[in-house]
């Protein structure tokens, strides 16, 4: 297995991990989502931006190539350590007490709705430094406020490196705000999660 980047965070457990991305994203997460081990402590939860007039091909996309149990998120749903959520289209996302996922339809946030941004403050807000964020290929500037958010309140946040994204916008959105965030490749960031703590086979998570 290969060694977690020295630039990476690696003082984890988290309690949950949130994504975002947009233009390209798709690809880079084909790369990460299979990485994360079965019987991880850590609940998944991931925004892509989506046409609002038609139904996710998400979940189907990605049942079969990931180990964690993969759903589309409902409103009011208890978040469960080792499952993966996306986001609907045309609800924003956000974590809740709980926690729980609940859904919005506030305004869109850059044209968007769901938005990197909503999930990825209203998680910082429920998890602070028990957070890992991770921002994607992306073509405008959602998510740098939210991943900033989660670098304030003491969690882990990092973006693909932007000379591998296939739109570099919203990963250099991000290093503008937060200049001090690790930028790491798609190879890297799925090392990381392959190392990411997990519950013994024997053992209950909940």
């Amino acid at each position: 297995m290969a060694a977690i980047p020295p630039q990476a965070p690696s003082d984890g457990p988290w309690d949950a991990i949130v994504i975002g991305g947009s233009a390209g994203a798709i690809d880079a997460l084909n790369v990460l989502l299979p990485a994360l081990p079965t019987g991880l402590r850590a609940a998944v939860i991931v925004v892509l931006h989506l046409p609002r007039d038609r139904r996710s091909l998400l979940v189907d996309i990605f049942r079969d190539r990931c180990a964690l149990p993969v759903q589309e998120a409902e409103d009011q749903q208890p978040l469960q350590a080792g499952h993966l959520y996306f986001a609907p289209p045309d609800y924003h996302l956000l974590v809740d007490t709980g926690p729980r996922l609940a859904l919005s339809i506030d305004p869109p946030v850059f044209f968007s709705r769901p938005s990197i941004d909503v999930l990825f403050h209203s998680a910082a807000d429920c998890y602070g430094r028990r957070l890992l964020g991770v921002l994607l290929s992306g073509a405008n500037e959602d998510g740098a406020d939210g991943l900033a958010a989660i670098h304030a309140v003491g969690g882990h946040a990092l973006v693909q490196a932007p000379a591998t994204a296939f739109m570099a916008a919203m990963p250099e959105a991000a290093l503008a705000r937060t200049p001090a965030l690790p930028a790491l490749t798609l190879e890297e960031i799925a090392a990381l999660f392959a190392q990411l703590p997990t519950h013994r086979p024997d053992s209950n998570p909940f």
